[in-house]
């Protein structure tokens, strides 16, 4: 076992301290940054090693590590920074986290390094890391474009092999700031951008329509909506499902959130008030149906059991109870490809922004059952 982690800018850091950042031992550390499929037994630690690395810009990679020490024969490995447009952590957001493991395990097997971890603060604040460049502000598309010298202030230096993979829907107008800054980048959403950049989705109006119609295959035609409903694929596919049953939308079914497990559990509240209960629920995502599973098991209406849906298939749905019946996304296979992308951007194989689609499929399990069983 090594006794040094390697992080960026030639600093070195001993397991053992890394190890006590974590509350956990050399040993448990060492397993899980140097084989990213390892996963601790302990909930949460596993996560909280990578946090404490990724704060560290630790350099998982023996070609990188050959670098640092001078090896003649190292190539400057290729780096991926990530940014996530929706929280300011991956804590708040389940499927990504995941989605965020299944990226590390790539770069990994394809000897690139993880970079930055960014949020849209982050974006918005590019030049205050560089000397003599000044904060960026907020300015239309075109004018980010034109400037290109350094003593403007929208200048953005490029940074150089070094790639962008976007993790969820991003703001068009931060889409000119990040061309700017990376000559690679490529997005992993359920919602498609217009060919903005080289993206992998798993469509989120199909994964809707594909919930929706398990549950009116079920008999359910009352069907509550929680989640984002602003330009939201998945809620364009909840009502473009209703369309095509000619089934009327209810507004009061429908609970805009940004798709947490506690806007699901106190939603969830709200509908136990009711007098005409939905008989099922759509979740726009596994951790607001984790949320309203929470508030159903606490409910003291024990006559009221709605089949409940979401889209994702994280970890967390088969162990809670029921075991939740939701939309597989495929992340280990968008990952997978989302890196594809971008080292064939980088070496110049393709010009077009490319869209890479992939399917869903349902995962029954214990939370939905026919409306009159």
């Amino acid at each position: 076992m090594e006794n040094l982690i390697y992080l960026t800018g030639g600093k070195t850091m001993s397991l053992k301290e890394i190890a006590n950042l974590s509350g956990t031992s050399a040993a448990t550390v060492s397993r899980v940054l140097n084989h990213p499929e390892h996963r601790c037994n302990e909930p949460g630690l596993t996560e909280k090693i990578w946090e404490t690395a990724a704060k560290l810009n630790y350099i998982p990679n023996t070609t990188a590590r050959n670098l640092r020490l001078g090896s003649k024969d190292a190539i400057t490995p290729f780096t991926v920074d990530i940014f996530h447009t929706r929280f300011d952590s991956l804590d708040k957001d389940i499927f990504f986290k995941e989605l965020f493991q299944c990226i590390k395990e790539e770069l990994f097997a394809t000897g690139c390094l993880l970079g930055e971890i960014l949020n849209s603060v982050d974006i918005m604040d590019l030049g205050n890391s560089f000397h003599d460049v000044k904060p960026i502000p907020y300015q239309s598309a075109s004018a980010f474009m034109k400037e290109n010298t350094i003593s403007s202030t929208v200048f953005i230096p490029c940074k150089e092999n070094t790639g962008l993979i976007i993790l969820g829907k991003c703001p068009s107008g931060l889409i000119p700031i990040l061309r700017k800054r990376y000559s690679c980048i490529a997005g992993i959403d359920r919602n498609p951008t217009d060919y903005e950049y080289d993206e992998v989705i798993c469509n989120g109006v199909t994964a809707a329509e594909k919930a929706m119609e398990y549950l009116i295959s079920l008999g359910h035609i009352n069907i509550a909506y929680i989640g984002d409903c602003t330009y939201e694929a998945r809620y364009i596919g909840y009502y473009q499902a209703l369309l095509n049953h000619k089934l009327p939308l209810n507004h009061t079914n429908i609970y805009p959130t940004s798709q947490t497990r506690e806007e699901g559990y106190q939603v969830m509240l709200s509908i136990l008030q009711r007098e005409d209960r939905p008989t099922a629920i759509f979740c726009a995502n596994d951790s607001t149906a984790l949320g309203v599973l929470q508030a159903l098991r606490q409910s003291k209406k024990r006559g009221y059991l709605p089949s409940v849906i979401a889209i994702d298939n994280v970890e967390a749905s088969q162990k809670t109870s029921p075991m939740l019946t939701t939309i597989d996304i495929p992340k280990k296979e968008m990952s997978h490809l989302a890196l594809t992308l971008l080292l064939d951007r980088k070496e110049k194989r393709h010009k077009e922004n490319v869209r890479i689609e992939l399917p869903c499929r349902l995962i029954e399990r214990e939370s939905c059952t026919y409306l009159y069983s």
